[in-house]
């Protein structure tokens, strides 16, 4: 039974990479001016599929611990994060509004944090699991801003 809901965590994290995705890049992304230190975009994919699947690692050593107090807080950190991870999308490729993403980006980025420390408190290592995923969108949060500003 632990396997299956480790599959169900991780399949509900890559549930946001597919609503998400649904609103993937465009000609409009493809036509915007980009920095020099803009990643070629075959790196996103393998980049978010170890970000996603670690996410959901993370959620099952929290879920696995049930029994304790902050695991509900912590799962509803984990789900709201996840709404305002695919949101992302949308706002900035679905939608083409850089400013407006960055902004939903930087709620995103609070909510990561909170989300890593209630995963933290209940087991350390589900927190240290989403510190790459804090620091990617970290690095995605300063991409969204360069490409707002050099497009606007």
């Amino acid at each position: 039974m632990p396997l299956l809901a480790l599959a169900g965590w991780i399949l509900i994290a890559f549930l946001a990479a597919l609503i998400g995705g649904l609103a993937g890049p465009d000609s409009w992304y493809s036509g915007l001016t980009k920095p020099a230190w803009n990643p070629p975009n075959w790196v996103f994919g393998p980049a978010w599929t170890v970000l996603y699947t670690t996410m959901g690692v993370a959620a099952w050593l929290v879920w696995l611990r049930r029994g304790a107090t902050p695991v509900q807080t912590a799962l509803t950190l984990f789900g709201v994060q996840l709404i305002l991870n695919a949101l992302w999308s949308w706002l900035f490729f679905g939608w083409h509004r850089p400013g407006l993403a960055f902004a939903e980006l930087a709620l995103m980025w609070v909510a990561i944090l909170a989300t890593m420390v209630t995963f933290w408190r209940v087991r350390p290592l589900a927190g240290w699991l989403l510190l790459p995923y804090l620091a990617w969108v970290t690095f995605a949060g300063v991409l969204n801003f360069a490409l707002w500003r050099l497009n606007h």
